[in-house]
């Protein structure tokens, strides 16, 4: 493992610089330049066309859908739209690339020059400059079998699905960006968050970061201080959660540090981030001025979005996320801590869709930062990915109307996390609805004072504490499948009867 220098040295030594480029697939029906399903999943090598494949005579055809979408997120990003941008072929040996080249834009991109507002924990606002948002397609998908690590290194073969080949993506690439010190790290992870946000909030792309919808290439170098050159930067690729993110950006810090202060050089590279260990490993080498060989796509004329269809979309524009965050915290009456406990679990979107949807900010808060959350960080996952907002409201409602208990509310989100249906596909499946029928209810408390006829006397003597035992009694009679508070006000009628 590399040497690593305490962060809090690195940053009395060196100035840390960044850059971000941000990949983000957008949720068109079909890909970038054919017709084939735009779809997640699905067996290997299903949603293709000859075009994907690169196969002889295809041609690529832009989807106007995802124009649209990338113009819209420029217009969010604060960048201006060309009036006219050209793709290019990315030449470089993409094995998972069946033409060999990559479609995409160089020197003309579609929204340039913009700058984003970035709000850390603390409420601290930070502005992260945009040099470009260009459109291109994706890669397709390597398996690398036999490894124990899951890279090609020690693999005895690998498999390529081109599901994803093609599919739209949109490339946001900062200027450098200096002054961040010791919030390095922390401003990584917000402007990741506040990417995924804007593309959420436009409806363009889901975001999902575990299924690669957003990946973050981050980069990094250090400059020593008291000087004014700019040092070696490294790229750690398709960084794939918020907290890795911040993770990837402290540890290059600690190691470049290291590397520079014993009198080494950095290379410049791509490296990988390891989830399991907190580290990245070297890729390869990569130069600026010899990485890639562009042309110009002579298939493709440019693109000429007109200025009434750029006016159209920036009308359509949502609020910031920024100004989103502001409202619904006032809307939704939460304290500062309480607000910012919902962000930093990164389900500000869930919640006010849940709200939407019509359940009450305080059930939603609730929800949201208890059972889903545990279940999530149990499984490694997003909360969002395990019941959708719509689900989530149907299930409050269940519970606030008396139908569930918290108890048995809990087992219905278990069974629409596991995929058996909806809240009332679940509560119907497992019998899992409060008895709300008094006269099962009765029968169940006569017999449990029948049984503890001790506890009896001591309600008719005043001590109503004593109902807990036969509350118990009646709840697990009943299989939990009661409401307490009706139990409990019966029982004392039944025994003062």
């Amino acid at each position: 493992m590399a040497a690593l220098m305490s962060f809090e040295e690195a940053l009395e030594k060196f100035e840390p610089v960044l850059g971000f480029e941000v990949h983000v697939e957008l949720s068109t029906a079909t890909k970038m330049f054919s017709a084939a399903p735009n779809d997640f999943g699905g067996d290997p090598n299903t949603n293709i066309a000859p075009v994907d494949l690169g196969l002889p005579g295809s041609l690529p055809v832009v989807n106007e859908q995802a124009v649209r979408y990338s113009i819209s997120l420029g217009l969010a990003l604060g960048c201006s739209i060309a009036e006219s941008s050209r793709f290019a072929r990315k030449n470089y040996f993409y094995p998972d690339t069946a033409k060999n080249y990559q479609i995409s834009q160089y020197d003309e991109p579609i929204a340039f020059d913009g700058e984003v507002e970035v709000e850390l924990d603390d409420g601290t606002l930070v502005k992260i400059p945009i040099e470009r948002a260009h459109m291109e397609e994706d890669a397709g998908k390597l398996t690398h079998v036999g490894g124990s690590t899951g890279r090609i290194q020690g693999a005895e073969y690998s498999l390529v699905d081109y599901n994803r080949a093609g599919v739209p993506l949109v490339e946001i690439v900062t200027r450098m960006i200096f002054g961040t010190e010791h919030r390095a790290p922390e401003i990584a992870r917000a402007y990741v968050a506040t990417i995924r946000d804007i593309v959420r909030s436009l409806g363009v792309s889901e975001a999902r970061m575990e299924r690669g919808n957003l990946r973050c290439d981050a980069n990094v170098s250090l400059r020593r201080r008291g000087t004014t050159t700019l040092g070696t930067r490294t790229e750690t690729k398709n960084v794939n959660s918020l907290r890795s993110v911040e993770r990837a950006v402290r540890y290059e810090i600690q190691r470049q540090a290291a590397v520079l202060d014993a009198g080494g050089t950095i290379t410049q590279e791509t490296r990988h981030w390891h989830e399991d260990t907190g580290t990245t490993s070297p890729g390869r080498p990569k130069s600026d001025a010899d990485d890639y060989r562009y042309f110009p796509e002579p298939d493709l004329l440019p693109v000429v979005p007109s200025r009434q269809l750029v006016a159209e979309l920036r009308a359509a524009l949502p609020e910031s996320p920024a100004a989103f965050r502001r409202r619904l915290q006032t809307e939704y009456g939460f304290t500062e801590s309480e607000f910012r406990d919902i962000i930093n679990a990164n389900l500000l979107v869930e919640m006010e869709q849940t709200v939407a949807a019509g359940a009450a900010p305080a059930q939603a808060r609730k929800w949201w930062l208890g059972e889903i959350l545990r279940i999530a960080n149990a499984r490694g996952v997003e909360p969002g990915t395990l019941i959708s907002p719509l689900h989530l409201s149907e299930l409050i409602a269940l519970v606030e109307t008396g139908m569930l208990t918290d108890r048995l509310g809990r087992q219905v989100l278990e069974g629409v996390v596991a995929g058996e249906g909806s809240p009332d596909d679940v509560v119907e499946a497992r019998g899992l609805a409060v008895v709300s029928d008094d006269t099962a209810l009765l029968a169940a408390i006569d017999e449990a004072l029948a049984t503890q006829p001790d506890v009896l006397a001591k309600i008719r003597d005043g001590k109503v504490q004593a109902a807990g035992a036969v509350i118990g009694a009646v709840m697990k009679a009943m299989k939990g499948q009661a409401d307490a508070a009706r139990v409990r006000e019966l029982v004392l009628e039944r025994a003062n009867s």
